[in-house]
């Protein structure tokens, strides 16, 4: 299988943070969810792979190439979408557009005016008039309009109201499915990870906590649900963490052969979704602290 991306052992280091031996792949023509609480470092992140930020240690290598050496390159075929708008607000569509072109070999200008005509935005009226979810739209436009093989963004969908979040996601499934195209996508709202994403990434405190397709992770993870007196020190051993009210407990585990044998039919096993595993994995890493 080809690798629009791959990041081997990729470190930063700050004095109150760090991002250590960070490794993943993105395989071609597929959508990866970059998922983690605010200050995870998950921009901090996608800022290394664009060489905003430098690395101090690690390889990272987009289309098979190395981008110490072809960034300049490399950044023909990617769109990367901020979280905010970093255009000049004094300038209207068509003029900001005149500026950003010129950079792309494969500018593209029918796809330009049929995704603005799509998201139904004036061309004439200054980007600093523009709502979150218009500059958002625009952002995305003008990703998509110069042949990208790769697209990169940042928490895209925070703040943004249902129907323009609905309507973001699925351009992002079209844009993909004809396996060309391949996304990374990074968010603290899973939910939208959920419907669209095929494999997840999951950084937490600097670490990949894990790297894999989305069905293996829904697979692996369950939330076990019982009466509180039913637990011991031994049979607690198998979760992540575990939580405690009047009504019961409820924890998260990916070791079903040994909640079962410790428990069981007295629990109740339901699938977690990535909300859960985030929350779960937060709270057991604080007990550990």
């Amino acid at each position: 299988m080809t690798h629009v991306l791959e990041l081997k052992n990729v470190s930063k280091r700050y004095e109150d943070f760090s991002l250590d031996n960070i490794s993943f792949i993105l395989p071609k023509g597929f959508i990866m969810g970059l998922i983690g609480v605010n200050g995870a470092g998950k921009s901090t992140l996608l800022k290394i792979m664009m060489d905003i930020v430098k690395r101090d240690d690690g390889e990272i290598y987009i289309f098979g190439k190395d981008t110490r050496k072809q960034m300049v390159e490399i950044k023909q075929d990617i769109g990367f979408v901020f979280d905010d708008s970093h255009y000049y607000g004094h300038l209207n569509c068509d003029q900001m557009k005149q500026i950003i072109a010129p950079f792309y070999h494969n500018w593209d200008e029918e796809t330009y005016q049929s995704y603005m005509k799509r998201f139904g935005l004036p061309t004439n009226k200054k980007l600093r008039t523009f709502s979150k979810g218009m500059k958002m739209q625009y952002n995305i436009a003008v990703a998509l309009s110069h042949q990208a093989k790769l697209i990169m963004m940042d928490e895209p969908t925070a703040g943004l109201d249902p129907i323009v979040r609905r309507d973001l996601l699925h351009v992002l499934q079209e844009v993909v499915m004809n396996e060309e195209v391949s996304v990374l996508f990074s968010t603290h709202v899973t939910t939208d990870l959920e419907k669209i994403a095929d494999y997840i990434t999951y950084i937490h405190d600097g670490n990949v906590n894990f790297s894999e397709e989305k069905d293996l992770i829904s697979e692996t993870y369950f939330i076990v649900k019982g009466d509180t007196a039913l637990l011991n020190e031994q049979n607690s051993a198998p979760f992540v963490h575990i939580e405690k009210s009047r009504l019961g407990f409820q924890g998260l585990s990916k070791d079903k052969a040994e909640i079962r044998l410790q428990f069981g039919d007295e629990v109740v096993l339901e699938p977690a979704n990535l909300e859960d595993i985030m929350y779960f994995t937060s709270q057991g890493h604080k007990d550990l602290n």
